[in-house]
């Protein structure tokens, strides 16, 4: 099973994948792992993508599609792959067309506020990295982490600011991705704005598991 999933920053894409991953023994590609693992092994790809980086760019559409090219090829892979991060723009998706099959591409829908109440409320253990809420897990005592009593914070980018325009990053650049595949019949649409084991449990609904 060859899946992509799409959906807006804070849908819970890496939540569902790691239980995607235990439902469909498959690997979970995103294009941060993608990036590192390539620039940890020294190929000359990686070396390409460690430049990029250091040189504070963006890697760039051609260099990406090669990446993932070469990490679907490897051996793991064989029995299916979830990408998560990839494709981001429809050139990027026909490219991939061109040395992949796609079986479904799941889509997890949820609304601008809510993407926004869930992540401004976001707080991280500065210490161990517990992750909390202001509404939904907050810790016992008020900025304190229930595990190591290490500083619980709000991160920078966690900013009202700063989740909008990530957000209309996404609406201008990935989310016309959504169209692009439910022409082609691929689409499966999940509501993400219910809790974790919801949508997991929507999830495998409209897998026909």
């Amino acid at each position: 099973m060859n899946l992509i999933f799409l959906g807006p920053p804070g849908a819970g894409k890496g939540t569902l994948a790691a239980k995607a991953v235990e439902l469909f023994k498959i690997p979970h590609i995103s294009t941060g792992s993608i990036f590192r693992a390539a620039r940890d092994a020294g190929t000359p790809l990686g070396l390409k993508v460690k430049a990029i980086i250091e040189s504070g760019k963006l890697v760039d559409d051609e260099t990406t599609i090669a990446l993932v090219r070469e990490r679907l090829s490897q051996e793991d892979v064989r029995a299916g792959y979830i990408l998560d991060g990839f494709p981001r723009t429809i050139p990027q998706a026909e490219a991939l067309a061109g040395f992949a099959r796609i079986d479904r591409v799941v889509n997890f829908d949820v609304p601008d506020e809510a993407v926004v109440e869930r992540l401004t409320g976001r707080q991280i253990c500065r210490n161990c990295g517990a992750n909390y809420h202001r509404v939904f897990k907050k810790p016992r005592q008020e900025g304190r982490c229930d595990a190591c009593e290490g500083e619980v914070y709000t991160r920078a980018d966690d900013s009202e600011e700063a989740i909008r325009r990530r957000l209309q990053v996404y609406r201008d650049q990935t989310a016309p991705l959504i169209g692009f595949y439910r022409e082609r019949g691929l689409l499966v649409d999940v509501d993400a704005r219910p809790a974790v084991e919801q949508v997991a449990a929507n999830f495998k609904k409209a897998m026909g598991r």
